[in-house]
Parts: structure tokens; sequence; C-alpha cells
């Protein structure tokens, strides 16, 4: 992998932990889009896509394929805005915002600002921000023509990054 990922920043309020990744990619905003709403590429980065209905009010249901027992959430499309905004609000990670913009002018990069916003702990936010950057690593990757195979997954990379993420 030849790109990183900055690091994602978060704040507390109550309950309420709200998690910003800035990510820098160096592909067009339409080949991003399709990486994260089109359901046979999900896998290649994040999840299994079991239930994706491309628009406002769409049913999806995400099925993690990292091996977890009760990996499997749903909920619904909570914004669509066509290679600008993706909104996944989901049963246990919340509200996931993509928001896509262009990025350097006359480049085919893209920016995505992406939020997470949920309910929980400070150690589900550790376990969160290392686990959204660990999937944004797949995602560079996915788009480079490299998809994550899952039978290869471990949780070395998501331990070194949430003791980073705890370290500060």
């Amino acid at each position: 992998m030849s790109e990183s990922i900055e690091r994602g920043t978060s704040r507390t309020e109550g309950r309420t932990q709200t998690l910003h990744f800035v990510l820098h990619l160096p592909h067009p905003v339409e080949r991003v889009w399709t990486a994260l709403v089109k359901p046979d590429e999900l896998p290649g980065w994040l999840a299994a896509a079991d239930v994706l209905e491309p628009r406002l009010g769409g049913a999806v249901t995400l099925r993690w394929l990292n091996n977890e027992r009760d990996a499997v959430h749903s909920g619904q499309v909570t914004a669509w805005d066509v290679e600008r905004v993706v909104e996944y609000t989901i049963d246990l990670h919340g509200r996931c915002r993509f928001h896509l913009e262009h990025g350097v002018p006359d480049a085919p990069t893209t920016v995505v600002r992406f939020t997470n916003e949920f309910e929980g702990d400070d150690s589900l936010r550790l376990d969160c921000l290392a686990g959204w950057h660990n999937h944004f690593e797949f995602l560079l990757d996915a788009l480079d023509g490299r998809p994550k195979d899952w039978s290869t997954w471990s949780l070395d990379r998501w331990r070194e990054l949430r003791e980073s993420y705890e370290k500060g």
C-alpha cells in the first residue's frame, strides 16, 4: 500500500461518540462512489451488502466478513446524493456518512469526509477508530485493484491501530 490514511479524530458528548476521517484518495469521484455503494465492491474493503437499496430510505444490511459472531447489521440509507453523499444508519455502527468532493483541480482525486456517530463508551470509540482506519486502508487497496481477501484477515493490524489511538 503506497498511500496512507490520516489519523481519525473523535469527540465525545455524553455517550455520543463522533468520529471523523478525511481521506485523500488518488482516484476520481466516480470510482470512489462505486466502491462505497456497489454491493459487488463493498466486500473488497468493508462488508458484504446483503441488502442495499440505492435510494434515500432504502434498506441496508451489511455483513462483516472478518469471522465475528453477530456481524450482520441492518438499517436504512439515510442520505443519498449520487457521487456526493451516502449515509447508512445501522444498528451497531450508528450513522456512517461519506461525503465526496473533487480533490486537486484537473486531477483524478477525491476527498472523502467520513463521519461516524454512535452511542457507546470510550472503549467502543477506540475500537471504532481502529476499525474504520483499518477498513480505509483496505479501501485504498481495493481502489488500486487489490480487494481484501478476508481469509487472510487477522486482528494484528487492528490491535496496532487501537493501541496507537489509545496512546493519542
